[in-house]
């Protein structure tokens, strides 16, 4: 009993020294700046008219030193780096909530945005969670459930019964059935490709086949990528995963799976970016290749990447990718290039504890943009096209928890615009680009829906 308590009594400890960060600001700051940023003694953060900056340096340099003319104590010996941190987030937190962009008007079901007004057309509504869609030649749509079922939908809008033959996937926490990909020559090969997590729920993994449809069968599998048996995972955490193509490579993405630290490790395959051939070999010219056992690694130090894209025109690959508690990025890949979780993050834990106190380090890829508070992203697609003129070469980025669609506009010298197309019709777990040019995406909630945008 004494070694019970004892054992208490040292992971109470433990809990009491991973300081929270609400906790410490109330006690250092809501007295002065309002509890809600809104400012009382001392300015409103709210307002963002920031006297002495509002870089995350600058909010990091003044709780640090303080402003002693101001009345504004210095935090150094009372908040460590990771702690400062913290703040910065939570502060940044505050405003951005304040501050959030708006969402579109919209009359008799028409969304007006600065470029572009469209309305939207449900094509399918599933009592069934839907979590990847792709397109066959003939407009038909292959969509996967999360519970481990592929099926068709028909261009009336039939859903058809489960194809035949399917891998079993395990359903496991964020693991299931994930995304499905038409081979861009899929009416020379008949490939189709799928991604989900496989194993148990003492090991598990994200695994890559492709296969073949004949009469609503799945036949002719062939597995692309799946990891070896010590490599796989007792968590039900960030298995990725989305599937694109280019010049007869197949990229994919798998989670850190729960494991931050191993994101960083090269001989492990979670938490990076993979580029096989499409048969599943490896290039030659992978950035790794000679140097991990892991030669099909594109990148890495990512969290949980859950869209790619590659932008029209360009080899450019893009990626949206979860942070934890702020943190969500948007990422340019480029091969061999190290993106920093978890060694860099501008987010912190979910519970308010700090884990770094670097927004940047060298030899390490910062965002092109990130979300702080996070939007859960989730699905991505670059608009192309003649349909959406005012949107043409934007990224549409999604978000599960905020419900939202961002437009970003990239320019040379980052985003350059930014703003809500659509907000609280469901959790976006997918956005793709039709056949015919129409944007697609995947809403999900109690049930799910595909609806299409149309001008």
């Amino acid at each position: 009993m004494k070694y019970l308590l004892l054992i208490l009594g040292l992971a109470l400890l433990s809990q009491a020294g991973r300081a929270n960060v609400k906790k410490n600001y109330n006690q250092y700051c809501a007295n002065c700046h309002g509890d809600r940023g809104q400012g009382g003694m001392a300015e409103s953060f709210l307002d963002q008219k920031w006297e002495y900056g509002n870089s995350d340096e600058q909010i990091a340099h003044i709780i640090r030193e303080g402003i002693p003319d101001m009345g504004m104590e210095a935090y150094k010996d009372v908040l460590n780096a990771k702690e400062t941190r913290s703040m910065v987030i939570y502060i940044q937190e505050l405003v951005a909530k304040a501050n959030q962009l708006p969402s579109p008007a919209s009359t008799e079901g028409i969304f007006r945005t600065e470029h572009q007004n469209f309305r939207i057309e449900t094509l399918l509504e599933n009592p069934k969670r839907m979590w990847g869609l792709s397109f066959l030649p003939d407009d038909r749509i292959l969509i996967t459930e999360f519970e481990g079922a592929v099926r068709i939908l028909e261009s009336d809008g039939t859903l058809l019964p489960p194809i035949e033959g399917i891998p079993d996937s395990l359903r496991r926490g964020q693991g299931g059935m994930l995304d499905v990909a038409v081979h861009p020559d899929y009416e020379q090969n008949g490939w189709i490709y799928l991604s989900f997590a496989e194993g148990s729920k003492e090991k598990s993994m994200t695994t890559i086949v492709r296969g073949k449809l004949i009469a609503n069968r799945w036949v002719d599998q062939e597995i692309i990528y799946r990891a070896e048996e010590s490599f796989r995972s007792g968590k039900g955490v960030h298995f990725g995963s989305r599937i694109v193509f280019k010049d007869g490579y197949v990229f994919f993405s798998i989670g850190e799976r729960g494991h931050q630290d191993q994101a960083q490790d090269l001989n492990r395959p979670n938490g990076k970016i993979h580029r096989l051939h499409d048969d599943g070999s490896i290039p030659k010219d992978n950035p790794f290749v000679g140097s991990s056992n892991q030669p099909s690694i594109w990148t890495y130090g990512n969290r949980n990447p859950q869209a790619l894209a590659f932008r029209p025109g360009t080899h450019e690959l893009w990626s949206t990718e979860h942070g934890p508690r702020g943190g969500d990025e948007l990422n340019l890949l480029k091969p061999g290039l190290n993106y920093g979780w978890p060694k860099v993050t501008f987010g912190m834990n979910y519970n308010g504890t700090p884990i770094t106190e670097h927004t940047s380090l060298p030899d390490m890829e910062p965002p092109v943009w990130h979300w702080t508070p996070s939007i859960a992203v989730c699905g991505m697609a670059f608009v192309n096209g003649a349909i959406y003129p005012g949107w043409k070469g934007d990224i549409l980025a999604g978000g599960l928890k905020s419900q939202v669609i961002e437009r970003l506009r990239v320019g040379e010298t980052g985003i350059e615009e930014r703003e809500v197309l659509l907000k609280d019709q469901g959790r976006v777990r997918d956005i793709k680009t039709g056949n015919d040019g129409y944007l697609y995406v995947i809403l999900d909630g109690d049930g799910s829906k595909v609806i299409r945008l149309l001008p």
